[in-house]
Formats: structure tokens, sequence, C-alpha cells
């Protein structure tokens, strides 16, 4: 009304931020910066007539102009309504409609089945996950996906590798074959085919290799379900390479490439000409044997999600395959998909610090830590928790004596606490009487201290902190959120007595309920669980 009344005509959407620092109000807008060619006056001035003009309006405490933004300080009784809405959505607040339905399919941890996860894949596996989680919550249908490559060299040199202690387990000393796999896992598997077999493969050869590859990969798989299990990750489908391989996509794929004159022969090899597209080399797509290269696999099976109908596609990667990503893309502009089909949330590796005890235990399970050894050892709170608190793109130091900790010093157990304090709050308020039967009917006029204030304010900010965290692949951010929301509480809950109180009692409840419900959301999107009791 009062852009009208200044004869301007107001944008589709109005910018509004939440400034960071509380001196530039709850809320901000640069909307004057938008206008002040229309207006024909700078943005200053601008905001001076805006803010003349807004300052009388009830929900306003307070509107400043500085230096052309405009600053909004809210009343408390504005607040207040903002406590209510969010008490009155119950379970759905911070849901939203940006996704429309649309299908986001998510691919994630994508590990070669040639032995159990280690926590570097714990780290994908959390992100992925909760990525999964956000995105949900945000209106998108999501797909976990998981692509399993059992094809090519790798899974080759793991069948020759349990060959190899199938034989030792019979007492013919084969080596491991170079390149392979030596992890200690292998050897109860020999040991058992050496009983199921006894002297039947004396020779590494093709019949050998059939039948030790057909028993070694469903037994790997087995080992990455167990790790899945314990870090709480459930996928939606498997996706096999041979499954690509044998539709055909490979075969179409190169027959687009070539009609759009993307390839060349070199040296019995076909190539993608990525060079003449910016690119810094051009990488092999079919090796001059007439095996498809992984890249050119990994191509046509972007296209074969594609072909299944998601809307987007948002693969979880380490940071370190860039050059690789960067392929896929080019290719898959070539043959035609749109620019924005596939996204990459990339991220850099995890070490493990302060774990002496269960680094021997990882010695022993064959010179890597396994996930499953983690997560019982930390719990998979922790475990979820600490591999997504810090951004993606940082490297992430486990911290293992830290994760094992039940103490406020422990980030996932700070944020937990804060929610078993409300619910004991709950249960003394109830055996004393004074719980409230229904929060929406209250009068929430005493809720005046600062901090009581400043919580509606953090909880108001929980719908923009999903969004943040789910488009910007940035959950970490999220934790964040809930580590701040608790610790405005803990101290309140230090200084503020809650119960017996009088009228302040029922609406000081009322602020608890709302921070425990946004409390149990926030850590169920990470997966983590809001006890009652601890």
């Amino acid at each position: 009304d009062a852009l009208d009344r200044l004869g301007l005509s107001p944008p589709e959407e109005i910018p509004v931020d939440r400034p960071s620092r509380a001196d530039y109000g709850d809320l901000s807008t640069r909307i004057c910066f938008l206008l002040g060619k229309e207006a024909g006056r700078p943005p200053p001035a601008l905001a001076q007539e805006l803010a003349r003009k807004l300052s009388p309006h009830p929900a306003f405490r307070e509107v400043q102009a500085v230096q052309g933004f405009l600053n909004f300080f809210l009343r408390p009784q504005t607040l207040h309504g903002v406590l209510r809405e969010i008490l009155g959505q119950g379970l759905a607040y911070g849901k939203a409609d940006d996704g429309k339905g649309r299908h986001l399919q998510i691919e994630f941890v994508s590990s070669n089945p040639t032995g159990p996860l280690t926590i570097g894949h714990g780290r994908q596996a959390a992100l992925g996950d909760v990525l999964a989680n956000l995105f949900s919550e945000l209106g998108f249908r999501v797909t976990r996906e998981y692509y399993l490559n059992d094809e090519g060299r790798q899974i080759e040199l793991l069948a020759q590798s349990l060959w190899a202690r199938y034989r030792q387990a019979l007492g013919d000393p084969q080596p491991i074959p170079e390149g392979g796999y030596h992890g200690d896992y292998l050897i109860p598997i020999g040991e058992e085919l050496a009983q199921k077999f006894g002297n039947a493969y004396p020779e590494w050869n093709a019949e050998a290799k059939a039948v030790f590859r057909a028993e070694v990969v469903p037994r790997m798989l087995r080992l990455i379900e167990e790790d899945l299990e314990a870090i709480g990750v459930r996928f939606d489908v498997w996706t096999r390479e041979g499954e690509i391989i044998r539709k055909g996509l490979v075969d179409e794929v190169l027959r687009i490439l070539r009609e759009k004159g993307a390839v060349y022969e070199k040296d019995g090899a076909i190539w993608l000409s990525s060079k003449a597209h910016g690119l810094s080399r051009d990488p092999v797509l079919i090796r001059s044997d007439g095996t498809p290269t992984y890249l050119m696999v990994d191509i046509a099976y972007h296209l074969d999600k594609f072909r299944r109908g998601f809307d987007w596609v948002v693969d979880v990667q380490g940071a370190d395959h860039v050059e690789e990503q960067q392929q896929v893309k080019l290719a898959l502009r070539l043959l035609g998909l749109p620019e924005n089909f596939l996204s990459y949330c990339l991220h850099q590796f995890v070490t493990l610090k302060g774990a002496e005890g269960i680094e021997k235990m990882s010695t022993r399970a064959g010179r890597f830590l396994r996930l499953k050894d983690l997560v019982d050892e930390v719990g998979r709170d922790a475990t979820r928790y600490f591999m997504v608190m810090r951004k993606p793109e940082s490297h992430l130091v486990f911290d293992f004596e830290l994760a094992k900790k039940q103490s406020l010093e422990n980030p996932v157990y700070y944020v937990q606490y804060a929610h078993t304090r409300i619910a004991s709050v709950f249960r003394e308020a109830q055996a004393r009487g004074e719980m409230p039967e229904d929060f929406l009917s209250l009068d929430l006029s005493p809720l005046s201290d600062p901090d009581e204030l400043r919580l509606i304010r953090e909880l108001d900010r929980f719908p923009d902190v999903l969004r943040v965290s789910a488009f910007g692949f940035s959950p970490h951010l999220l934790c964040e959120y809930l580590e701040g929301l608790a610790g405005i509480f803990h101290e309140y809950y230090a200084r503020v007595r809650i119960l017996g109180q009088g009228e302040a009692t029922p609406a000081r409840l009322a602020l608890l309920a709302g921070l425990k419900l946004v409390l149990f959301r926030g850590l169920s999107i990470l997966g983590v669980s809001a006890p009652e009791e601890m």
C-alpha cells in the first residue's frame, strides 16, 4: 500500500532478508535499490519516505531507513502471533512446496562392491540421506539411488583376490594379484569357499573367474548393506552397471555423439572431443579392445536417469572427481539434455582423530576403518551428526572421543539435551497441574523477556534454514542453526524459572512447545533421535 501511495509498482517478489545483527531489525529489504530509478530519487531518500509511511503499521515497533535499506523491528505482539502460527502448524511447520511434486533423484555412496564401506563413504551416506530428507520437506518427490559398478577391472581383481584367499585356505600360497584386494575381510570367505568347492579350481582361468565373481559380489553387497543399515540409510533403487550396458544405452550414446561429430577415433580407441568445448583434455570413451570406459557408462547411466523421468538429478561425490563431472555434463549437453538436469554436491575427505583403539580394530578388518565399526563405537546419532556438521567442501576431522562424550561439549548431545530438558519440564508441569490443554488459545503477552523474543525470532527462521540447507547442499547450516537455538534455550533455562510463575508459566510453556517442535523437526531431518529422556 505504501508503494501504491507513492505511485510505484511493487515487484512480483519483494526481497526480504533476516539480518544477522539484532541492531538491523527483525526483517530488512533492499527494495529501494530496485525502485529508485522508477521513483526518480536516490534509494536513501526513497527509504526515508517509505519508513515514514510504514512506521504507523501495528506490526512494527520501528521502521528504520539506513543507507537505502529498510529495517523492520517487530512488536512483541507480532512475534507472539508468529509463535501461535508455528504451534498451529505443528509437525507441518517448515514444510514447503518449492518442489511442486517434481521428481528428484539423489545418487550417493555408489561405492564399488569391493569391500565394506569406510568412514569416507559414511560422510557421503549421511550427506545424501539428509539432502534427501531436506528436499522431501520442500515438496520434491525424492528417490535415493545407489549405482553399483559390478563390471570392469576392479571386480575382476576382487574375484581373483578371493580366489587367492581360497587357494591359501587349501594350503596353496597363491599371491594376491597386483592391484588386488589385501583386506582380511576376504579370508573367511576364502575359507568358506574352500569348504564348499574343495580343490575344484586350482587355476585362475575363465571358469574360475566366472565362479568367484558370482560368489564375491553378493557377499560384498551384504557387507555394504550392513554398513548402510548401521548409519540408517535405505536406498529406493539400486542400479547395476551391467544393466546399463545390457540396455544398449552405451551404443546409443556413441551413435548420438557420432552424429553430432563429438567423437573421433585414434589408436584404435574412441575419444570425446572435449577440448573443442573448453575442457582440458579429450577422454577415451571406448578402449581399443572395444570395452567402454567408466566415463562412457556413467554418461549412459545419466541418459537412463533422464529417460526414467527424473526432473532433476543430484550426484553426491568426492571433490576429487571434478574433471570427470565436467566431462559428464558436457556429454549430456551434447546429447540434448537440459543444462540444469544434473547437479553435483561435492565433499572433501574425512580423517579420524583420537581413535587408536578402533583403528587397531580396523587393521584387523583390512587396514581401513569400516563404517559399521565406527557406528558401533559412537552410535548412529553422533555418526550422522558429525558427518554433516561441517560444510561439505571442507576437510572433515571426525573427533572420535568428542563423539562418544555424553556431555554438553558434544554438539549432538548439546542439541538433544535441549529437547530432553523441555520434555522434562513438560512432565513436571503435568505433575503439578500447570500444563495447558491448548497452547493456541493462551495469552502470550507475558513473553517479553529479550531471550523469549529472541527465541521466537529464531523459530521463525526455521523454514528459511531448511531452504538454504537444501538448495545450497549445506546440511551443516541446519546443524549450526539447531546448536544456536539450543544455546539460547540453555542460557534462558538457567536464568528464568518456567513453572510456578503465575500467568507467565502457560506462555513460557507455549514457547517451549514451539522450541521442542522445531528441535524435533530439525533432528528428524538430520536422521538423529530427539530423546524424551537422557
